[in-house]
């Protein structure tokens, strides 16, 4: 799997010693050959988000916090935007995006989590539209449940989403008994590794997502369910996420990965690495 991404990522968006800082993307335009993306627009947003949400972005003027969770800048709405772009491109190459800052918690209404723009659940829009792909699926593997992609697709029967997540956790949602015909979230108890995780995807992310035949498989590829990261209480390996990627890659004629979490700026690289192969060995 080719890697897309843009050089401003690790320029943009200055969130000073927040934990998703753009020395995370410039480690990873470090290590990795990547091809580069254009910008999303905001008709692609718009997809997924209000006016309202968009605009606020777009006039940021200086340093601000969205909400308790999310900095920002007047640099932000430019990365934001970039961060759709290089996760649209990802659907239309089969790539992986590396990307910031990441989208899984955006609500259609508000910034959220460290997210501003739901980058992959815009993406799977603009495939529908733009690639007449009439279904899609999501899978998540953030060590966070994606509650904002959840939002977006709850009444929507044309798009899976498929979440394992650490819970009870932030942000609270997306426990045993929030299903839905298209919705599966898989909640895991801190602590879980390698075995508990490919327990799950073999148990049941690949009969949902192998049963609703989707077009495209989309990846929110989350890595802070890694055993050394500082902020989730995980234990899942590099073997670890090479064996989930070597999985997803076989359940849809077309799978593409958006980066969404990870925190360890050192081991950030391996693991997707790590990932990449996995891909590419389905």
């Amino acid at each position: 799997m080719n890697v897309v991404s843009h050089g401003d990522f690790a320029r943009l968006h200055r969130t000073h010693h927040h934990p998703e800082s753009r020395e995370r993307l410039a480690r990873l335009l470090e290590t990795f050959a990547w091809e580069a993306a254009g910008r999303g627009t905001q008709a692609d947003v718009l997809r997924c988000h209000t006016r309202a949400h968009l605009e606020r972005i777009e006039l940021i003027d200086g340093d601000t916090w969205l909400d308790g969770d999310t900095p920002a800048d007047a640099t932000s709405y430019e990365c934001a935007l970039l961060a759709v772009g290089t996760a649209i491109d990802a659907v239309e190459r089969n790539a992986f995006a590396i990307a910031r800052p990441p989208g899984h918690h955006a609500l259609p209404d508000r910034a959220m989590g460290f997210c501003i723009f739901n980058s992959a659940a815009i993406a799977a829009r603009w495939a529908q539209a733009e690639l007449g792909l009439a279904r899609i699926a999501i899978l998540d593997w953030d060590v966070h449940h994606g509650n904002g992609t959840q939002a977006i697709f709850w009444d929507d029967p044309s798009v899976l989403y498929v979440s394992l997540h650490q819970w009870p956790f932030y942000p609270l949602t997306g426990g045993p008994d929030e299903q839905r015909e298209t919705t599966l979230n898989i909640p895991l108890a801190g602590g879980c590794g390698d075995e508990a995780y490919v327990d799950a995807f073999e148990r049941l992310v690949e009969p949902a997502v192998s049963g609703f035949e989707p077009d495209l498989l989309i990846v929110s590829a989350g890595f802070d369910a890694h055993e050394d990261d500082p902020l989730a209480w995980m234990r899942v390996t590099e073997a670890g996420f090479r064996e989930l990627a070597r999985r997803a890659s076989v359940l849809a004629p077309r799978v593409a990965a958006v980066l969404e979490g990870g925190y360890n700026v050192a081991t950030l690289p391996s693991l997707v690495a790590a990932a990449l192969d996995g891909f590419g060995s389905g």
